[in-house]
């Protein structure tokens, strides 16, 4: 692997886990991490099982505790070597209880006083400033300088942009008013992204931590390998459903590549793809998973908040795009399997051994359980409450997943963590927000596109497209999303789109950006694996998800993709881009039911995809027309290539 590419790997796993230990934690700090922990889920359970607290005491107190968290498990002191820095870092942890404790006294003041009229005072400015501080410092640990560099750009804007000439221009924040909208504002802080996170995001991750802990992810894992394995390019089926199944439990793609990416992609390489191409199919495969329903990313939960929709909805208008994304990747290696003939390479080694999966079915209880819950209109709270004790109860029926204390514990620091490294972009993402919202920049920026293309919905598509890229490059899935929800949906928007559309369209974006060069994290962590040529990984990943590219601008002008018409119109819909998913395999892959050489046939079949999901009916109905006869013609191709191989063997 190249170095550019290993400091991408090691974003990368930064990424997954920012909170990943280097050598021992001392027993005193573990224990006091523990005790955090345990005090982080009983104060959770409360609010969300027993009796919920008034957001100004529930929303400073988790992003609080979050902090507290990521300054244990990533202390200056380790960091540096140096034992003095604890010093600074107790300071931090002091100042953090203070502001818990300025929440909880100043409660009813807090409650009534009105912004931008009633005066700040001094406490409430050093409480702002203090926790503007301490979340760039635990961002720069835990996220790296991207983030952080954002922040400070947004932060030099809310102060200089009224020196600034042009449309960007606007009337500028005082010292005061800036720490009043970072503490105080409902676009701060403490604003929706976070308020997501204390009321839904961090059940859903216990409840991941529990369900995997407790056997259900490996079944998982299991199950799709079991599915695929007997059938041409078996491994490389595997990978698509194994990693699509996991994806409805996990949020993030490198998360998927570590957990799936280590049992199929050897076995890929066995039944004789290319080290790239392995790399490449798991890499797709695991970024799948955050637009796969019913769980979906992090992302998803957050955009049910922002743009007030219920996440059942949200997970059932993603369904159809989720399956004509894992369908293109299935057939894609359906279709290089019979190229390379891949299904009589290495039968014999090519087999996953693992206990027989009927048995432990049983151990899918929980996550099913969650599902309907949803769908009945239970609280996403009270589902993922309900799925985390069932995946407790449902791991005491084996010897081998039977949860004890230390596994409990285990259990839950993981889930902790988890949810504390999701606390703290979104709080961080809350500066910004409100930054953005004050000074109107958004605004702005929706006449800056509009002007520049004329009011064109596809103009302003594609420019969005490329910001979520770019801030999906630079950013964690979660940070990605919201900056591009301030910054392209109302712009998308103004010209007609939907909301919910509109939001999934950058969403989808900022989850695509993991496997587009030149920074695809989930890529250069697949290619790590494989022991891959990186670049080579990354752009034969960006070439297998190219229908990830255009079902976005799908569900744009034919919302009926996602569930918004009428039943008719969205069976038309689906079968158009499934016609349209078999095309764009068949040029990405070179193969339609026999091999295509001609680089110039497969840019053909390329063009038949493209011309067939256009939302034209005419472009429509002559790309499947044109399609209808090149199908037949390699069809007829492929029965006479097979006779005379036949008649071959005969003689």
């Amino acid at each position: 692997m190249s170095k550019y590419a290993e400091k991408i790997v090691a974003k990368a796993a930064t990424e997954d886990d920012p909170l990943e230990v280097k050598g021992q934690i001392s027993n005193h700090r573990t224990t006091v991490i523990a005790v955090l922990s345990v005090v982080f889920l009983v104060f959770q359970v409360y609010i969300g099982a027993v009796k919920p607290l008034d957001a100004y005491i529930s929303t400073p107190l988790h992003i609080c505790l979050a902090l507290a968290i990521a300054i244990l498990y990533k202390p200056l002191a380790d960091m540096y070597k140096k034992k003095w820095l604890w010093i600074i870092d107790g300071a931090l942890l002091a100042g953090l209880l203070t502001t818990v404790y300025y929440f909880v006294t100043n409660l009813d003041r807090l409650i009534y006083r009105i912004m931008m009229v009633d005066e700040m005072l001094p406490l409430d400015l050093f409480c702002a400033y203090f926790m503007l501080v301490v979340i760039l410092e635990i961002v720069r640990r835990t996220m790296g300088w991207n983030l952080f560099v954002f922040i400070l750009i947004f932060i030099a804007y809310a102060f200089v942009g009224q020196h600034l000439t042009g449309p960007l221009r606007y009337y500028g924040m005082s010292w005061q008013q800036f720490g009043e909208m970072l503490l105080l504002s409902p676009d701060g802080i403490l604003g929706t992204p976070l308020v997501a996170s204390v009321n839904t995001i961090f059940y859903f991750l216990l409840f991941g931590a529990f369900f995997s802990k407790c056997g259900g992810g490996q079944v998982l894992i299991d199950l799709g390998m079991k599915l695929s394995d007997k059938t041409a390019g078996g491994p490389a089926k595997a990978a698509v459903v194994s990693s699509g199944l996991m994806g409805m439990i996990s949020g993030s793609a490198v998360a998927n590549v570590t957990s799936t990416g280590v049992l199929t992609i050897p076995l890929m390489k066995k039944a004789g793809y290319t080290p790239e191409q392995a790399g490449a199919i798991e890499a797709v495969a695991s970024t799948g998973g955050q637009i796969m329903p019913p769980i979906m990313g992090i992302g998803a939960f957050i955009m049910a908040e922002m743009i007030g929709v219920s996440y059942a909805q949200i997970a059932l208008s993603a369904v159809i795009p989720a399956l004509a994304y894992y369908a293109s990747v299935f057939l894609l290696v359906h279709n290089l399997a019979k190229k390379r003939k891949l299904e009589t390479v290495g039968k014999e080694e090519v087999k996953y051994v693992s206990e027989p999966i009927i048995p432990r079915l049983y151990q899918l209880a929980p996550i099913l359980a969650v599902v309907a819950l949803i769908f009945m209109g239970a609280s996403l709270t009270r589902a993922a409450l309900v799925g985390t004790v069932l995946s407790i109860a449902v791991s005491m029926f084996s010897t081998e997943t039977r949860m004890n204390g230390s596994r409990l514990l285990e259990a839950l620091m993981d889930g902790i963590k988890q949810a504390a490294m999701i606390a703290i972009p979104t709080a961080a993402c809350g500066i910004m927000i409100g930054i953005v919202v004050r000074s109107g920049v958004a605004n702005k920026l929706t006449t800056i596109i509009a002007s520049v293309g004329s009011a064109n919905l596809l103009l302003a598509l594609m420019i969005g497209m490329v910001g979520c890229l770019l801030l999906g490059m630079a950013l964690p899935t979660v940070a990605a999303y919201l900056i591009a929800n301030i910054l392209f949906c109302p712009t998308i928007i103004s010209l007609g789109v939907p909301t919910l559309p509109a939001n999934m369209f950058i969403f989808y974006f900022g989850v695509i950006a993991q496997i587009t060069p030149p920074v695809c994290l989930a890529s250069f962590t697949a290619a790590g694996i494989a022991k891959a040529n990186s670049w080579k990984t990354g752009w034969t990943a960006f070439a297998y998800a190219i229908v990830s590219f255009l079902v976005p601008y799908v569900f744009i002008y034919q919302p009926e993709i996602l569930l918004l018409g009428t039943v008719t119109d969205t069976i038309i819909a689906s079968i158009v881009m499934s016609i349209s998913v078999f095309f764009l395999a068949g040029s990405v892959a070179g193969y339609l039911f026999t091999p295509v050489k001609a680089v110039w046939m497969r840019i053909f079949l390329f063009v038949i995809a493209v011309m067939i999901i256009v939302p034209e009916t005419l472009s429509t109905i002559i790309g499947v027309g044109v399609g209808a006869v090149v199908a037949v013609f390699f069809y007829m191709k492929a029965q006479r290539d097979k006779k005379a191989a036949l008649r071959e063997l005969e003689a």
